[in-house]
């Protein structure tokens, strides 16, 4: 099995040296940039197999990476550095195709979770999604918990079905309704919302306490597995 390898672009030598070192010793084979331009042309020129990028940086800013690479159709996972506090700039990233944040200071050994979670989850088409004591059959069109079946509403299923496939990523609102909803008119972000209360109701033992479908505050919500890390 080939080492997973992560591309680090961040402009602040302290933390890319910390960064390297921890995912070096993890296991990870580590390359870095500390600006935008050349972190680009790292990434278009060989793909790693995940990006940790920061937004602020000189040359080229993070946003216009993220944007490049998946206009070049680069599907890896894309994780950026965020300074704290700036949901404004973590919806816009979102929207031009990251898939989650972390906000600085950050841990570690949260980060390295992340990472192990997002690499484990590529490449898997599976049609059964398994979460708790739930299994969400794409084929059948069906949610079962242990063998018997959860009636869910087209909606519902849906949503469901958008949420098991990006287990652990941060999804805003708008993605969300694009996904689900599509071009179904007189749609906002509360058809999102209840759709999701009602489907909290179904899958959670505590609809208050949610356990798998976790609102992330003034950006939408996280879907949250058995094996997407645990993050507040």
């Amino acid at each position: 099995m080939s080492t997973p390898t992560i591309l680090i672009i961040e402009d602040d030598p302290a933390l890319l040296r910390g960064m390297k070192d921890n995912f070096v010793t993890a296991g990870y084979g580590v390359r870095t940039a500390t600006d935008g331009e050349r972190g680009l042309a790292t990434l278009l020129h060989e793909p790693p197999d995940l990006l940790l990028l920061d937004l602020m940086l000189p040359k080229m800013n993070g946003y216009d990476i993220c944007r490049a690479a998946r206009a070049q159709g680069l599907t890896l996972p894309i994780i950026m550095i965020t300074a704290k506090g700036q949901e404004e700039d973590i919806v816009r990233g979102l929207e031009l195709g990251a898939d989650d944040y972390v906000t600085k200071p950050f841990g570690i050994r949260e980060l390295l979770a992340r990472v192990k979670a997002f690499l484990r989850r590529q490449g898997v088409g599976s049609t059964v999604h398994a979460f708790g004591e739930y299994r969400l059959d794409l084929t059948a069109h069906k949610l079962f918990r242990c063998r018997t079946e959860v009636v869910l509403t087209t909606k519902e299923f849906r949503l469901l079905e958008f949420f098991v496939g990006r287990a652990g990523r941060a999804l805003t609102r708008n993605a969300i309704l694009d996904a689900v909803w599509g071009d179904a008119v007189i749609v906002t972000d509360r058809s999102v919302d209840r759709c999701v209360t009602t489907l909290r109701a179904k899958i959670e033992a505590d609809p208050r306490e949610p356990v798998f479908i976790q609102t992330i505050r003034d950006i939408g919500y996280r879907f949250e597995s058995s094996d997407s890390g645990d993050r507040s």
